[in-house]
């Protein structure tokens, strides 16, 4: 495939994720909650976490407003960690971190991020990198059950 056209494909699955997003709703029996924004872009992110008794991700949904990379980074997260463990949700979440941010990771990790992957061309858009992770550390600072700052965006480790 050339070039171009997967450009094209990477472009439509953004897109369908950004206006389409799977799983966007509130949980109202979410066991994990979480709010973080973005000021740079002014994206929000309202993240609802179900875990079950076995802490697998039994339901997930989000809320919020942002960028299209953002909308659909969360979408394609939802989607990718639905029936994962907590272990192994906090571990794709640092393997998107890392990804986006141009340190490589074993294929088959990658393989689990499923659509998501595609995202890793976000790093030539250092602007974008935070929109693209947003929901990623929602995601891992729920799960750990670290406040929301009601004004973040990524932190460095």
């Amino acid at each position: 495939m050339g070039l171009e056209k997967l450009n094209n494909l990477y472009r439509e699955v953004i897109l369908d994720h950004s206006d389409h997003p799977h799983h966007k709703h509130a949980l109202p029996d979410a066991t994990h909650k979480i709010t973080l924004k973005n000021p740079t872009c002014g994206d929000v992110i309202n993240l609802d976490i179900e875990l079950d008794d076995q802490d697998h991700i039994k339901d997930i949904g989000f809320t919020g407003e942002g960028c299209t990379i953002s909308q659909s980074s969360a979408s394609m997260m939802t989607d990718a960690v639905m029936g994962k463990s907590k272990d192994e949700a906090l571990h794709m979440a640092k393997t998107f971190s890392d990804m986006v941010m141009g340190k490589k990771h074993p294929q088959a990790d990658l393989d689990e991020l499923q659509d998501a992957a595609i995202l890793s061309n976000v790093m030539t858009f250092p602007a974008r990198i935070k929109c693209a992770t947003l929901s990623w550390w929602a995601l891992q600072r729920a799960l750990l059950k670290q406040p929301d700052d009601g004004n973040d965006s990524e932190k460095e480790e």
